[in-house]
């Protein structure tokens, strides 16, 4: 080999490193998805949603719910995904016998609100140690529908206190109940048939989260979610779920005891981290991506995302909810997410 055909050589061997490192790198970006927001009182605010649930689109309803919050307030929005790590799409089925993989879960560290849409959740414990730290530096939760029951992680892991059965005295039935306050109970209304009408608890009418919405504004066609009553600490019941007799918005109240009394179906809470700092937390047992095309459901979504951070007297009313893109959400189902979807599919067109 003469002079020019090894400097061809090495040339050629390093234009395909660079490829190489290239091409890992998009696909780690390509691992989630940013919306760097603009201007607006959100501005300067970092907003993490993590979705990751089986049934309830969260990998829908989340960008959307970023979209929202990024053009129209001004926050920068990180959604993080389920991803399948040999394929780099989209999974948000969860497998007992196999841990999740959530990329760029890391951007907690730089979250002021984290936004959860999870279900069952085993993170390996390197992605676990993330979410763990931002609790314990206690900062603000959204959690949405199934987040109640985020997590499920084997008794011999390092962070088992945090699944939904935990029996632990010292942190009882885990992460949901200790600081959304309530873990997985019932399915209270008949899933799949009778959807929730959202009715605003008696003297919370001027609850920031509540400005702009009247009775009947919020609804999905997801199913009120049984509670225990009370709701544990501080927590403030906002809105009370009707059950109606069908999935449409319209549809009379089913009549019986499913509504007497009504569950609570978003309520606000704090908890105290180990540090001693006290973060606002709202739960609401809705916020499948459907529940999203009802802009009274949105609208308390973006009241509470305000109202976690601190913000509310920033808060216009009513607040600017409008759909960004062309949203079509995928019907609730087991195993009914979309195939072949990179995040990289939900950036802001």
């Amino acid at each position: 080999m003469n002079r020019m055909q090894f400097a061809r050589g090495v040339g050629s061997f390093v234009l395909a490193l660079v490829a190489v490192v290239t091409t890992t790198s998009l696909r780690a970006d390509d691992a989630w998805v940013v919306y760097n927001g603009g201007e607006g009182p959100g501005k300067g605010k970092h907003i993490v949603l993590i979705s990751g649930d089986d049934e309830y689109r969260s990998e829908e309803a989340l960008p959307q719910l970023a979209k929202i919050l990024s053009k129209h307030h001004g926050f920068k929005c990180t959604v993080l995904f389920s991803i399948d790590p040999e394929t780099g799409f989209i999974k948000p089925n969860h497998d007992d016998k196999l841990p999740d993989h959530t990329p760029g879960i890391e951007a907690l560290k730089t979250a002021d609100l984290a936004v959860l849409g999870l279900r069952f959740r085993n993170l390996p414990d390197e992605q676990m140690q993330h979410f763990v730290d931002y609790i314990e530096a206690g900062k603000p939760v959204i959690g949405l529908r199934t987040s109640t029951h985020s997590f499920s992680i084997p008794r011999d892991r390092k962070f088992a206190k945090y699944s939904y059965n935990y029996g632990g005295k010292e942190y009882e039935q885990g992460f949901g109940r200790q600081v959304l306050g309530e873990t997985w109970i019932s399915h209270h209304g008949q899933h799949g048939k009778e959807g929730t009408r959202g009715i605003l608890a008696k003297d919370q009418a001027n609850h920031p989260i509540l400005k702009g919405i009247k009775d009947g504004d919020i609804f999905g066609t997801t199913d009120v979610y049984g509670v225990r009553l009370p709701l544990p600490g501080d927590s403030l019941p906002l809105v009370l779920g009707q059950v109606t007799e069908t999935l449409q918005a319209d549809s009379p109240p089913v009549e019986g005891n499913k509504n007497s009394p009504m569950m609570p179906v978003a309520w606000t809470k704090s908890y105290t981290a180990a540090n001693g700092k006290t973060a606002r937390v709202f739960t609401t047992t809705m916020g499948a991506s459907q529940d999203l095309q009802w802009e009274g459901t949105r609208r308390m979504l973006v009241n509470a995302t305000y109202w976690a951070l601190r913000m509310e007297e920033k808060l216009s009313v009513p607040a600017n909810v409008t759909l960004v893109g062309d949203f079509k959400p995928t019907p609730f189902k087991f195993g009914g997410f979309t195939r072949d979807v990179k995040p990289s599919d939900h950036a802001m067109k």
